[in-house]
Parts: structure tokens; C-alpha cells; sequence
């Protein structure tokens, strides 16, 4: 009993520090920020722990108290650390007009008309001068608004179902609060599906209390916890297959996760260790049959932004791979990444068990974060389920390191810098608990 109301106070004071990061009081200083940040991680860490002791159904309830309460006290405040959101419910209301996002920009003539206060304040960080041709001026909370969308069909049709049961004037909030949704049908599948693949449901508390999904999701509302929904669901739905049916539909789950955001595609391998075919032919149908009719509509503009945003980001040149720049010169850096994924993906799929393939997901996940070196924090959401699902916790330390890249102006680090030192300490974290672990299950057991 004593854990389980020891580990409940982690999950109370866990929530206070969520509601503070975001709803700054009066009396935050200027490092209150990084105390509260600092004292979060530290109570997941120990409520993690202390919930492995506490009794199965206590953990549970406690597991689902927090995947529930969590994003809510981070959220219903205005995003603190992306503006990916405002995207998202331009998306939506576009659609909902009839208009394909990847049609027009936001900034463009055609979509004047749906501009309001709240989107298209008289101020914020995105401006459009009167200089820039083909566009009407103005102020938007959107980030790039003379750039189409970058985000793929079922990431669209998720944007039209939260614009769609959106009640007028309700700002962020509904598009948060669905975020928050994912996470608590995550935890749910999680404490419902891995006892009966033999796994301890008590490690869903490493997906469900962790600071970054709740930040994440209840405030910044980023959409890859919606793919990560889709792709925890194929991973369990495969595991759990007992006929071709339940690979179909695991098939299917990865295929819209694939189309919500790209990311997923990482299980794949993994997946494809059992009924590959099957795997294969339902998961490329599913994401052929959702993008059809916007290639019919819009050609190759269906791709919206992401191939410019590939290209700033570095990664064409092999000038982003920050921990591969320690060794490479940017030259050969492209080159080395693709063989080490290529490698990983080909041992993945070699070494997986199908009745648990999240083990190598894990792997998978981690080797490409560790060599695409991302500069935000939430595209390690993906990581965190999978490290969840394998008990594997060593592997949220990268979801640290994108933190350390993401804040590194208020760390006083160079940005380069930051990502070299975030990653390679999530790789020593990594490496050393791994073979920690490796040694102590094969030293044989005393008498």
C-alpha cells in the first residue's frame, strides 16, 4: 500500500509542476522554468519506479488517472514551444470549406476570406509584407503561411474531425484536448493488450507520466501522437494476430499511422516478420487508397512542404547528422546514415520475435533518431511508446536530448553544439544500460 500512495503523490505533484510550466504564477523567477522542468523528470523517475511496486490494479488505475489528468494540466493554455497547432486547425477549416490544403498557402488570395482575430492577429512571429508576391499581407499564428501544408491525408482527415466537432471560439482547446485523448487511448491499449502478450502493464506508466508526452500532446497538441496511437495499435494487433484477420488489421493501423505522419514507418520491419505480404499489400493499400484522390486533385503538390523542409533542415546534404559530423565530413555523412538505418532495419527485422515486436521497434526508432539527429523534442514521441511497450527506459533519455536541443539558446549552447551533446549523452545512457543489462542476465545466479 505504501508504494502505491507514494507513487500517487509523484502523480500529484507531477500534475502541479505541469500546470506551472504552462500557467506560469506570479511568483515563477526566471529559473523557475528549469527547476520545474527538472523536478517533473525527476517525479516520473521515481513514480515510474515506485509503481512497478505497487499492485497491479492500483498501478493501473493510477497509470490511466495520470494518462488522463496529465495532458489536461499541461494544457488549456496557449502552446508554449511550437505553433504546429495553429496549422493544424487552418487544415482543418480549409477542408471544412471544401478547399484541399495543399491547394493554396494560407497566405493566399483565395483564402482571405477565411481569416479571423484569432488566427490572423495584428501581430505575431509570422508575417507576410506586402512585397511578397502572389500572397495578401498580414500576421498569422500559422508558422509558413506562404508555404502549402506539410502533413499527409490521415492527418488531414484528423484535422477536419477536431474542426468538425469544434465548438465556435473554443480556440486551441479542442485540438488539445484531443491530443490528450491519444494519450489516454495509448495508456488504455497498453495496460489492456501487453498482459496478454506477457508483459507487465505496469510499464505503461513510462508512456503515460512522462513529462514530454504531456507537454507534448495536452499543450503543443502535436500530431505525432496520433500516429504513435495508430502504430502502438499495429504493433499490439500484429503481437496478438492468431489468424490472417488480425494481421490485416495490423496492417492497415501501421498504414494509417504512415499516412498520418511518416515516422511509423520505422516498426515496419519489425512488422514485417510475421505474414510479410500480408503486412505489406494491406499497410501500402491503405496509405495508396488515402492518397489517391489528393494526387487526382493536386498532382505532386500533395508532398505541400516537406521536401523544402528536408532540404533546410540539412538533411540532403548530410550537413543535419550532427553525431555522424564528430567522425564524417558532411560529404559522406548522407551515405554513412543510410547505411547504418539500412543495417539496423535488416537486423531488426532478422532478430524480431512477432509475438513482441516492439523490442526491435524500439531499436529501430532510437538508431534513426540517434543518426538524424532531430532539433525537437516531440518527434521522439513515437520512442516513448515503443520504450514503454519494451521496458526499455534507457531510450527516453533521446527524448531528453531533444529537449537539450530544442531550449539550447536558453541553455547559452550552440545549436549544433546542443544536438552533438544532447544525442551523444542519450547514446552513453543508451549503451551503457544496455550492456549493464546484457551482463547481468547472463552472469549466472547465485547459489
Amino acid at each position: 500500500m505504501k508504494h502505491t500512495v507514494a507513487a500517487a503523490a509523484c502523480l500529484g505533484a507531477l500534475g502541479l509542476c505541469f500546470w506551472w510550466l504552462v500557467h506560469p504564477a506570479t511568483w515563477h523567477g526566471p529559473t523557475t522554468w528549469y527547476v520545474l522542468m527538472a523536478a517533473s523528470w525527476l517525479l516520473f523517475a521515481g513514480g515510474a519506479w515506485l509503481i512497478r511496486k505497487a499492485p497491479r490494479k492500483n498501478a493501473v488505475a493510477l497509470i490511466l488517472v495520470g494518462a488522463a489528468g496529465l495532458p489536461l494540466a499541461a494544457g488549456f493554455a496557449p502552446p508554449r514551444s511550437s505553433d504546429d497547432l495553429y496549422r493544424y486547425i487552418w487544415d482543418g477549416r480549409v477542408q471544412a470549406e471544401g478547399v484541399s490544403p495543399y491547394t493554396y498557402a494560407p497566405a493566399a488570395p483565395e483564402l482571405a476570406r477565411l481569416r479571423d482575430d484569432f488566427l490572423w492577429p495584428a501581430e505575431s512571429p509570422w508575417c507576410v509584407s506586402p512585397e511578397t508576391p502572389g500572397v495578401v499581407p498580414g500576421c498569422s499564428l500559422i508558422n509558413r503561411p506562404t508555404v502549402p501544408t506539410i502533413y499527409p491525408p490521415a492527418a488531414q482527415a484528423y484535422f477536419l474531425a477536431v474542426q468538425a466537432l469544434s465548438p465556435p471560439g473554443t480556440r486551441e482547446r479542442p485540438v488539445q484536448f484531443s491530443a490528450g485523448l491519444a494519450v489516454l487511448a495509448i495508456a488504455v491499449l497498453l495496460v489492456w493488450l501487453l498482459p496478454k502478450a506477457g508483459a507487465d502493464p505496469r510499464t505503461a506508466a513510462l508512456w503515460a507520466w512522462c513529462p514530454l508526452v504531456a507537454l507534448e500532446a495536452g499543450n503543443n497538441a502535436h500530431l505525432d501522437v496520433v500516429s504513435t496511437l495508430f502504430a502502438v495499435a499495429a504493433l499490439l494487433a500484429a503481437a496478438l494476430a492468431k489468424t490472417w484477420r488480425g494481421t490485416v488489421a495490423g496492417g492497415v493501423l501501421i498504414g494509417l499511422a504512415v499516412a498520418t505522419k511518416f515516422t511509423p514507418a520505422l516498426t515496419g520491419p519489425s512488422l514485417l516478420r510475421r505474414r510479410p505480404l500480408i503486412v505489406a499489400a494491406t499497410a501500402a493499400l491503405t496509405v495508396t487508397l488515402l492518397y489517391v484522390p489528393h494526387v487526382l486533385a493536386n498532382g505532386s503538390k500533395v508532398l505541400g512542404y516537406l521536401p523544402d523542409y528536408l532540404v533546410g533542415e540539412g538533411y540532403d546534404t548530410g550537413t543535419r547528422f550532427a553525431l555522424l559530423a564528430l567522425v564524417l565530413p558532411p560529404s559522406a555523412s548522407l551515405a554513412a546514415a543510410a547505411a547504418i538505418l539500412l543495417a539496423t532495419a535488416a537486423l531488426a527485422w532478422w532478430r524480431t520475435n512477432p509475438d513482441r515486436p516492439w523490442h526491435t521497434a524500439t531499436i529501430m526508432t532510437g538508431a534513426f533518431l540517434l543518426v538524424a539527429t532531430p532539433g525537437y523534442s516531440w518527434y521522439t514521441i513515437l520512442l516513448i511508446a515503443l520504450a514503454a511497450m519494451s521496458d526499455r527506459p534507457e531510450w527516453i533519455a533521446i527524448g531528453v536530448a531533444g529537449y537539450v536541443a530544442q531550449y539550447s539558446s536558453n541553455l547559452q549552447l550552440d545549436g549544433f553544439g546542443a544536438l552533438q551533446l544532447g544525442y551523444g549523452s542519450a547514446l552513453l545512457v543508451v549503451v551503457v544500460i544496455t550492456a549493464l543489462r546484457h551482463f547481468t542476465s547472463r552472469r549466472p545466479a547465485v547459489a
